[in-house]
This record gives C-alpha cells, sequence and structure tokens, in this order.
C-alpha cells in the first residue's frame, strides 16, 4: 500500500482540526458554564431541559395570576370590612331608634341612616386603582349600583362573579359581585315571623327603617306604631343577615388568600427543583471541564508538533 506525502498531510491536518474543535468546546463550557451548549451535544438532555424550562414557565406564569388575584381579592376583602363597619352602625342606629317616640328625633335617625346608606351605596361603586368597579363582576367599566329617583338602589353589574386559575388544577373566585356581596344572604338566613324569608337587600332595609322613622309616631294610632315596629323589626333582621353575608363572603375571600399563600410556597419550592434539575442536565462539571480542558489543550500542541515534524519525513529532505 503506498502512502502519498498529501495523504499524511491531510490526515495531519484533520487531527489538528479535531483537537481544535475539542479545545474550542471546553473553552466554551468553562466561559458559559454550560455542559450542553448546542441541543447536538447532549440531545436527550437539550430535550429534557426543554420540557423543564416549559414547567418552570408555566409556574411563573401562575405566580403572575396569583400577584393579580390576591390583589384584586385583598382590595374587596378590605372594603367588605368597610361595609361590615358601615353596617353595624347602621345597626346600633335601628337599636337606638327603635324606642324613640319623638317624632324630631325619629326624622333626626333616618336622616343617619339615609347617610349610612349613600356610604355603602359610595363603597359599593368603589374602583381599584385602574379605574375598573371591584363589585360589577366582568362590567367593570360602569358602577354596579344606582339608586333611583325615588332612592331605591338597584344592581346593574355583572352577575357572573370574575374567576381566576390560580394553579394547575385550581381556580377560584376573585371578586364577588355586588348583587352577591349587597344583595343577598346566606345559607340560613333569620326568617320573618310567618317563616318566609327576610329581606336579605341591605339597602331595602334601610329603606324600610326610614320609612317606619318618618312616620308620625307621637300622635299615630295604636295600630300605626305597630305597623312602624313591624318595619322597624323587618330592617332589623335584614341588616342582621346582611351582616352575616359580609362575614361569611369575607371569610371566604380571607381563607382563599390563605390557600394562594401556600400555593405560593408550592411554588417556590417547585421553581428551585426545576432550576436544580435544570443545572444537572445543562451545567458543567467545572473541575472535569478544566481537566479536559487542558488535556484537549496538550493533544492539539502535540498535533501541532506532528504537523510540524512531518516535513523531517520527506524523502526529499532526507536525501537533500
Amino acid at each position: 500500500m503506498r502512502v502519498s506525502t498529501n495523504l499524511l498531510y491531510s490526515q495531519k491536518m484533520n487531527g489538528i482540526f479535531g483537537a481544535q474543535t475539542k479545545w474550542m468546546q471546553h473553552g466554551e463550557q468553562l466561559s458559559t458554564g454550560k455542559r450542553v451548549i448546542n441541543p447536538s451535544d447532549d440531545p436527550l438532555a437539550a430535550s429534557q431541559n426543554i420540557m423543564v424550562a416549559q414547567s418552570e414557565s408555566q409556574n411563573q406564569q401562575y405566580v403572575a395570576a396569583r400577584i393579580f388575584a390576591k390583589n384584586t381579592m385583598s382590595i374587596q376583602m378590605d372594603t367588605i370590612a368597610s361595609v361590615g363597619k358601615v353596617t353595624q352602625n347602621v345597626l346600633e342606629t335601628l337599636v337606638a331608634a327603635a324606642d324613640e317616640q319623638s317624632d324630631h328625633d325619629r326624622a333626626s335617625y333616618a336622616q343617619q341612616l339615609d347617610g349610612l346608606k349613600q356610604q355603602l351605596l359610595n363603597l359599593g361603586n368603589k374602583t381599584d386603582g385602574n379605574g375598573r368597579y371591584i363589585f360589577a363582576g366582568y362590567k367593570t367599566d360602569s358602577p354596579p349600583l344606582d339608586a333611583d329617583k325615588n332612592g331605591k338602589v338597584h344592581y346593574k353589574g355583572g352577575h357572573e362573579a370574575i374567576t381566576q386559575r390560580v394553579d394547575d388544577h385550581r381556580s377560584m373566585v376573585i371578586a364577588h359581585t355586588g348583587q352577591k356581596v349587597f344583595l343577598s344572604a346566606t345559607s340560613n338566613p333569620m326568617k320573618e315571623p310567618d317563616g318566609s324569608a327576610s329581606e336579605s337587600d341591605i339597602f331595602a332595609s334601610i329603606d324600610f327603617a326610614i320609612e317606619a322613622l318618618k312616620k308620625p309616631f307621637m300622635n299615630a294610632s295604636e295600630a300605626e306604631r305597630e305597623e312602624s315596629l313591624a318595619l322597624m323589626n323587618k330592617a332589623n333582621r335584614g341588616v342582621r343577615n346582611s351582616l352575616n353575608n359580609f362575614s361569611s363572603t369575607e371569610a371566604v375571600l380571607g381563607l382563599q388568600l390563605q390557600e394562594m399563600d401556600q400555593l405560593d410556597a408550592l411554588a417556590s419550592e417547585r421553581s428551585i427543583a426545576n432550576k436544580v434539575r435544570m443545572g444537572e442536565l445543562m451545567d458543567a462539571d467545572l473541575m472535569s471541564v478544566i481537566s479536559s480542558y487542558y488535556q484537549e489543550q496538550a493533544a492539539l500542541q502535540a498535533s501541532y508538533k506532528a504537523f510540524s515534524d512531518l516535513k523531517g519525513m520527506s524523502l526529499f529532505e532526507m536525501y537533500r
């Protein structure tokens, strides 16, 4: 078999190129800290890393979704807490006015109740920092509660509560509608004396009390006084039902906020696990890479030396 000089040169050059490629690859691993720089370096690890990265991306999306959800829920819960305080003032006013017989004082109490009603109406039409009405369901661009010319409050917001998916298999209501909060009662409300359902609309309950207090009482007949007292008692039961509903809604929001704190803790643990796994798949073992880097550097230098010595093997050089 005849071996030409060109073949020898070609083989030595290929050796140099191969050693140079490996040396540069280890150098790039050192500079980036990554074992897998191109998918071809380790196709299996690269594909697994993509899956883990996608899982972490989804994890972070839910983290962002929970931030939005917690902000929305916190605003609504704080507002409902304020609504509860105003409603407690309404109840105290009803108790104080129930035994009052002076028409002047009763009218004064009626005026106080009207002022408290306006406070509740303003709270029901509260907006968040972006100008969205927090009790309007998905119709966040217009006030959900509106009082007509007679003072009766109507709900004009959306009838579907805002829900948010906060984890893989968990969705929750993050904003209750004004109808649910202000115009509804819990599943076990107080009943009327005849066993029928009592009032669940906080504004209607206040209107009953205002109506009763504005009627003449000092010179009224016994039947008229009993009618006035019945309206006050009806208002009292309705306000208590509303207070229970506010407390129940606030408790639900509070429990959900606690649950989201737990989900955030789990997400943090999941994120750490994902980063560790991606490091195992992609990061370089620096000690091993440094050792390989110097080995390939030595191999490259040996290839240079072998190539430079090749010309000394030529017959022309030997017999020159």
